[in-house]
C-alpha cells in the first residue's frame, strides 16, 4: 500500500455507508447522494496526507459532501426555474415511507442537515456542530424544530414532540 494513502480505505470502507445515507436524506435523491460521496471521498483521498492529519476527517469529508449537495441542489433550482422543469419524483432509497420522505424534504435545509447527520449518521452534537459550523446549542434547537416540524407532518401530536422516537420512523417502525 502506498505510505501516502496508508488507513484511507479502511476509513473510507467504514465511513462511506454512513455519509451516503446521511446525503440521501439531505439531497432526497439517491444518485445525487452518490455523486456527491463520491466526490467528496475523491477530494478526501487527494488531499489524504493532510485531512488524515485533520482533528476530525470525517467531519471535514461531510462538510465537502454537503457542500457539494449545496452547490448542485443550487444548479439545479436554477436550471428548473431557467427551463420550467419540475423536480423529479422523490425515491425510497432506505426503505422509508413516502411519507417520512415527504416530511424530511418539506423541512427546512438547516432541520434535514442536522436530522440526517443525528439519526442517520448517528453523530453527536458536537460533531455535528462541527460539520455544520455552528454552535452545538443551535444544533439542539435546530434539531427540537425539525422534530416538531417532523411531527406535525407525520401526524403526530406537536405537544408530544419530546417523546417522539425519529429512530423508529426511520426505521420504518414508526
Amino acid at each position: 500500500m502506498d505510505v501516502e494513502v496508508e488507513g484511507f480505505e479502511s476509513w473510507y470502507l467504514g465511513l462511506h455507508p454512513v455519509l451516503l445515507s446521511s446525503l440521501t436524506v439531505v439531497a432526497g435523491d439517491v444518485d445525487e447522494a452518490r455523486e456527491a460521496t463520491d466526490e467528496a471521498f475523491a477530494r478526501a483521498l487527494e488531499r489524504w496526507p493532510r485531512v488524515k492529519d485533520m482533528e476530525s476527517p470525517s467531519g471535514w469529508v461531510f462538510r465537502t459532501a454537503l457542500n457539494v449537495v449545496k452547490r448542485r441542489a443550487r444548479r439545479q433550482n436554477l436550471e428548473r426555474r431557467l427551463l420550467g422543469r419540475v423536480a423529479p419524483e422523490l425515491e425510497s432509497p432506505l426503505g422509508w415511507s413516502v411519507e417520512v420522505l415527504e416530511a424530511l424534504r418539506a423541512l427546512p435545509e438547516r432541520e434535514r442537515v442536522a436530522i440526517a447527520l443525528r439519526y442517520v449518521a448517528d453523530l453527536s452534537t458536537t460533531q455535528i456542530a462541527q460539520v455544520m459550523g455552528v454552535a452545538p446549542g443551535t444544533v439542539g434547537s435546530t434539531l427540537s424544530a425539525g422534530r416538531r416540524r417532523m411531527a406535525i407532518a407525520l401526524g403526530d401530536d406537536p405537544a408530544d414532540v419530546d417523546v417522539v422516537d425519529l429512530e423508529e420512523v426511520f426505521d420504518g417502525e414508526g
